[in-house]
């Protein structure tokens, strides 16, 4: 990978430190995954309202680049596949040396790291961005050498963080304008919207109706889906029908709460295009600490958060009507153990059935308040 090293050195070369002029071109490092994506998006748009002016490109896996592909905040997408390039170095050396061209030939002014970890700092430094913001602490430390400027945090919430790092980015470079600015982050075309219409009616999706998500990243996160199965039968009785959705390896799952939901759920699995649209019509979610869930928080749906390993205090919904259980008995932890981690089984259906009650605004006996 001659020509990487190359193109590493004069990244390093043409390093510079930051100055007032207004940016004609802002790249956005954020790979994956949706959750993660869907946390740095308040930033993002932070940075489009101070720099209306500027253009915006996004450095995405390929898989995630959906998200982005709906709406007026990204003009530019580099779809890039890490994953498949360490899989097969040799193999991939020419569609890797394409994108990192391509990324190049955009002459970003300065991009940022929202991610903090090595393939996305490295991505960053082979763009020829001369300037490249990313966190003093990132996720992983070695990220650090890769930028001209890093930038200390406070909060505590990853979605609080990402906007500190953007707010920091726009102090240093001067804001072009402080006038409020309109971004519509998501948008559905009108064929996406009659592929809605037509979905809610095959699915009997009421004009309410509530979605389960009981998949989860790894085991330890996973909640008991005949817990979910339990609350689907209570919010249908009182009306609410469920969607549950489920993603790649999840089906089981999903199709066991349906069929055991007494027939007030129904299983599908959806593109992030079609998620993104329907979640918009949801009444309510319900899920653990998962993409799904953070989609449903930043389009504003309430949320029924049901945490085990992972902290809500850094990783909980955002920016929504929310209410979120985590036992007092639950441990910080990433690893991915396969077992549900046993604070997350102190969590009943019916704390769960409550909680999905008060957002919904229903009494226990089904009735609207």
């Amino acid at each position: 990978m001659s020509d990487a090293s190359e193109i590493a050195g004069e990244s390093r070369l043409g390093a510079a430190a930051p100055h007032k002029q207004s940016p004609k071109k802002i790249l956005i490092v954020r790979l994956g995954a949706m959750g993660d994506i869907v946390h740095a998006l308040p930033a993002v748009v932070a940075l489009k309202s101070a720099f209306p002016n500027a253009q915006i490109g996004w450095v995405v896996e390929r898989r995630w680049s959906d998200l982005l592909a709906h709406g007026a905040l990204v003009d530019r997408l580099h779809e890039v596949d890490t994953r498949r390039w360490r899989r097969n170095l040799w193999g991939t050396r020419h569609e890797t040396r394409a994108a990192i061209r391509e990324l190049r030939k955009e002459r970003y002014d300065f991009a940022v790291d929202f991610q903090g970890a090595m393939k996305s700092a490295v991505l960053a430094l082979l763009s020829g961005a001369p300037t490249r913001f990313g966190f003093a602490h990132p996720w992983e430390k070695a990220a650090s050498l890769f930028y001209t400027h890093t930038i200390e945090t406070k909060s505590r919430h990853v979605v609080e963080q990402d906007l500190e790092l953007a707010e920091a980015v726009i102090q240093r470079k001067g804001r072009n304008s402080d006038d409020d600015l309109l971004v519509t982050v998501f948008h559905g075309d009108s064929e996406l919207q009659r592929w809605l219409d037509r979905k809610i009616l095959e699915l009997r999706l009421h004009n309410r109706f509530a979605i389960l998500n009981p998949g989860a990243g790894w085991g330890a996160k996973q909640w008991p889906i005949d817990r979910f199965a339990e609350v689907a039968r209570v919010l249908g009785a009182e009306g609410i029908r469920s969607l549950v959705n489920f993603g790649p390896g999840e089906e089981e799952l999903a199709r066991y709460v349906e069929q055991n939901s007494g027939g007030h759920a129904v299983a599908a699995s959806f593109s992030i295009s079609q998620l993104m649209a329907i979640t918009q019509r949801a009444a309510l979610f319900i899920g653990g600490d998962t993409g799904p869930l953070h989609l449903a928080a930043f389009l504003n749906v309430p949320v029924v958060a049901i945490f085990g390993p992972t902290d809500p205090a850094r990783t909980g919904p955002y920016g929504t009507r929310s209410i979120v259980f985590r036992d007092p008995a639950s441990v910080t932890s990433h690893k991915r153990r396969k077992e549900a981690e046993a604070g997350l089984l102190n969590i009943t259906a019916a704390e769960v059935i409550a909680a999905a009650r008060e957002l919904l605004q229903i009494n226990s006996s089904g009735v609207r308040a």
